[in-house]
C-alpha cells in the first residue's frame, strides 16, 4: 500500500497540473471505482461537473481534491494499485482505465485540446476508487476526520503523540501504524524507522520515554522526507507519480526486504518475521526482542 512519500509526490503532481482547473466532463468505465460513491456512478459525475478542483490537500496516506465553489471534495483511495495519471487527451486508454476526468480546457478548440491532458483514474484490481464527500469545517473530508495528523504536518504534536503512546499500552509498531495515533506512516517505514532507532518492533509503548519518542520521531521524519526527495519507493510497475514515473527510494532501504542480507550496521544477516498478515524485517543484534515477563 503506498504511504506518506508516495500519496505526497501524487499530490504534488496533482498540485501542478490539475489544480484550479474545471471540470467539463467524468466518464466512468468501472462503477467498482466509485463504489463508495453511494450515489453511484452517473450521480457521481453529474456532480463533478462544472466545478472548479481546488490545492490537493493530503492528511497521511489520504489524498482529496477540494471543489472551490462547494464545501465538497473527492477523496481518492488508490489502495493496492491506484494511479492517477494526468495523461494527453490522445494518449491510448490505459488497459484498466476506469475514470476519466476531462477539463474545460480540452473543449475549447481543436487546437487546445491537442496539446491538453486529463485526469485519469487507473486501478488494475480495483481495490480503490474516487467518491465525493462533504468537508468537516477543517477543510477535511468527513469520512478521513478521525485521522490524525502526519509527523510531516507543521501542526503535529509531539508531546501529545508521546502521551497517547503511553496510553496505548500496545507494541511500538502497532502504535505507528495507527492511523488515529499518527497517520501516514505504514510497513515499510515504520521497519525502517525502527532500525535507524534500534528498537524491536515489539518494544512496548508504555516504557518509551520523551527522548526516546523523539529520536523515534526525527527517524520517521527523516526517512519519510529522504523518501519523499526520490520519489518515494516503487517495488513495481503499479506505484507511479501523475506522469507515470516510479520512484526509487526502494534502493535505499536499510531493513524492509533485506531478509538474509547483512545489517548495514552491524553485519548480522536480517530478519523476516510474520506479523499482522505482514512482514516485520529487523536486525536482531541492533533490534534486541524485548524480555518477556510473566
Amino acid at each position: 500500500m503506498p504511504e506518506l512519500p508516495e500519496v505526497e509526490v501524487v499530490r504534488r503532481g496533482l498540485e501542478r497540473w490539475v489544480a484550479h482547473r474545471t471540470v467539463a466532463e467524468v466518464e466512468v468505465l468501472h462503477p467498482r471505482a466509485v463504489r463508495r460513491h453511494l450515489a453511484g456512478a452517473d450521480d457521481f459525475a453529474h456532480r463533478l461537473k462544472g466545478h472548479r478542483v481546488g490545492t490537493p490537500s493530503r492528511r497521511g496516506k489520504y489524498l482529496w481534491l477540494p471543489l472551490e465553489d462547494t464545501d465538497q471534495s473527492i477523496l481518492a483511495h488508490l489502495g493496492m494499485s491506484g494511479q492517477l495519471l494526468v495523461q494527453p487527451h490522445a494518449a491510448p486508454d490505459e488497459k484498466h482505465l476506469r475514470i476519466r476526468v476531462r477539463f474545460a480546457d480540452t473543449l475549447t478548440s481543436a487546437a487546445a485540446a491537442a496539446d491538453a491532458t486529463e485526469l485519469r483514474f487507473v486501478d488494475q484490481r480495483t481495490f480503490g476508487g474516487l467518491s465525493l464527500h462533504d468537508n468537516t469545517p477543517d477543510g477535511l473530508p468527513d469520512v478521513i476526520a478521525h485521522i490524525a495528523r502526519d509527523p510531516l504536518d507543521p501542526l503535529f504534536d509531539d508531546e501529545a503523540f508521546h502521551q497517547a503512546l503511553r496510553r496505548k499500552r500496545s507494541t511500538i509498531k502497532r502504535a505507528l501504524l495507527d492511523q488515529s495515533l499518527i497517520s501516514g506512516v505504514g510497513n515499510i517505514y515504520a521497519d525502517e524507522a525502527l532500525w535507524r532507532s534500534r528498537i524491536h518492533y515489539e518494544r512496548p509503548t508504555a516504557g518509551f520515554t520523551r527522548p526516546r519518542t523523539a529520536e523515534l520521531l526525527g527517524h520517521v521524519r527523516e526517512v519519510m522526507t529522504a523518501a519523499l526527495d526520490v520519489g518515494g519507493t516503487s517495488f513495481d510497475s503499479l506505484y507511479v507519480n501523475v506522469n507515470g514515473e516510479s520512484g526509487y527510494f526502494d534502493r535505499s532501504l536499510d531493513a524492509y526486504g533485506r531478509e538474509g542480507l547483512p545489517c548495514k550496521r552491524c553485519g548480522t544477516p536480517m530478519r523476516r518475521r510474520p506479523w499482522m498478515n505482514r512482514s516485520s524485517y529487523f536486525c536482531p543484534s541492533c533490534q534486541r526482542a524485548p524480555r518477556v515477563t510473566s
